[in-house]
């Protein structure tokens, strides 16, 4: 079973929240089980993407680091793939069927300019696209070929709110009520 972490670098109060949010929310909706970010801590951020899993349920966490390397090095000891999503990196199409016999996963996103290092520490730069597109969009696409579509009929337990799929109209179940 594959388990894929999320380390947002340079995560900026308030230019960022909104997109680090939509980044954590993408991420466990397509499968992944952490996130990490750097840079300014964000609490509100962080109560968000708690309030979420609270409601909706799924073994997700998001936690602020000081040091990303530090995370980087603890997920290679632990076997973890280092994946930057970038847009000059190797093309994801030229490199699934790889990635596809691999297990453990730590995906790093870029916010501000993305230091040189990270190029280098990786195991992969991986391109989703080679046109400038949302982190978001690239996050997604990923994870939805490392799963294979999955994700998207993933059952999230623990939750008191879920949606009733219908050709029209909106129903969701909330088990408070």
């Amino acid at each position: 079973m594959r388990d894929v972490w999320i380390l947002r670098l340079s995560h900026r109060v308030p230019r960022d929240q909104r997109v680090s949010t939509h980044l954590a929310l993408a991420a466990r909706a397509l499968g992944a089980t952490r996130m990490f970010y750097s840079g300014t801590r964000d609490t509100e951020f962080e109560s968000i993407i708690n309030m979420i899993i609270k409601n909706w349920g799924g073994k997700f966490s998001v936690k602020y680091i000081d040091d990303p390397v530090n995370i980087i090095n603890k997920a290679k000891s632990m076997n973890y793939v280092i994946i930057h999503l970038t847009m000059y990196g190797i093309p994801l199409n030229h490199i699934i069927d790889e990635l596809l016999r691999m297990e453990k996963f730590l995906v790093i996103v870029g916010s501000e300019k993305v230091p040189s290092k990270f190029f280098y520490i990786s195991d992969f730069n991986i391109a989703v696209g080679n046109q400038p597109h949302s982190e978001v969009s690239a996050l997604a696409i990923f994870l939805d070929r490392i799963f294979q579509g999955m994700e998207l009929e993933k059952i999230f337990p623990g939750g008191v709110l879920s949606v009733v799929n219908s050709k029209r109209g909106k129903y969701l179940i909330d088990s408070l009520k």
